[in-house]
């Protein structure tokens, strides 16, 4: 909780690197997270809810159960590991990761690790400590993924011509109109309706008009 506290987000990032648990708490019951945010050490707020260690996102290179295959190729995790644990969330942002990445920019790599986002939003939502912050994120980047998808299967352009996509602004004020549809309709699709985070964003989208 110190390094949190102390507003150190490189001590915190090595901590949580080195095994240190996010859902510990003190003894008045408050996690890291909840300890920085209220002394207002927002950044480590950030690094500790965009943690995910890279041994989890590793158990979907290993065929599991009657699986003869992993759902996850091993060449694919450091690449997709680097998009999951970015704090930058713009949109332009992880597609510019995903084509940087040769390994990554093509249709089949990223329809694999869009299910393996899938199912590690499942499993944040459906374990015993719900983490709705992390299962969010999985789902987000596994839509912007699966949009990267249609642009490489139907652009000329390809990956270029999504990012020029989002970043075009309408005639009479420059607004991104595509990437706002594109942020409201991942929320939208985000499929478990009785998430807390999803009803706060609801309300606070809905009134809003493009």
């Amino acid at each position: 909780i110190f390094p949190a506290n102390s507003g150190n987000k490189e001590i915190t990032w090595m901590m949580l690197e080195a095994g240190a648990e996010t859902d510990v708490v003190n003894s008045v019951g408050r996690t890291a997270a909840q300890m920085a945010a209220f002394v207002g050490q927002h950044d480590c707020v950030t690094v500790i809810n965009n943690f995910f260690p890279r041994e989890r996102l590793d158990y979907y290179t290993k065929p599991q159960g009657l699986d003869k295959e992993p759902k996850l190729p091993v060449k694919l995790a450091g690449p997709l590991h680097k998009i999951i644990t970015t704090t930058n969330m713009h949109p332009v942002k992880i597609v510019l990761l995903v084509k940087e990445n040769p390994l990554l920019a093509e249709v089949e790599a990223l329809q694999k690790c869009y299910k393996v986002l899938d199912l590690i939003c499942e499993k944040c939502m459906k374990q015993k400590d719900m983490n709705e912050v992390l299962a969010m994120k999985m789902h987000y980047i596994s839509c912007i993924f699966q949009k990267c998808i249609t642009f490489l299967k139907e652009r000329e352009d390809k990956l270029d011509g999504f990012i020029k996509s989002l970043l075009k602004g309408r005639d009479k004020d420059g607004f991104p109109v595509y990437q706002e549809k594109l942020i409201r309709e991942s929320i939208r699709k985000f499929p478990y309706c009785e998430a807390t985070l999803l009803q706060q964003l609801v309300r606070s989208i809905a009134p809003v008009e493009i």
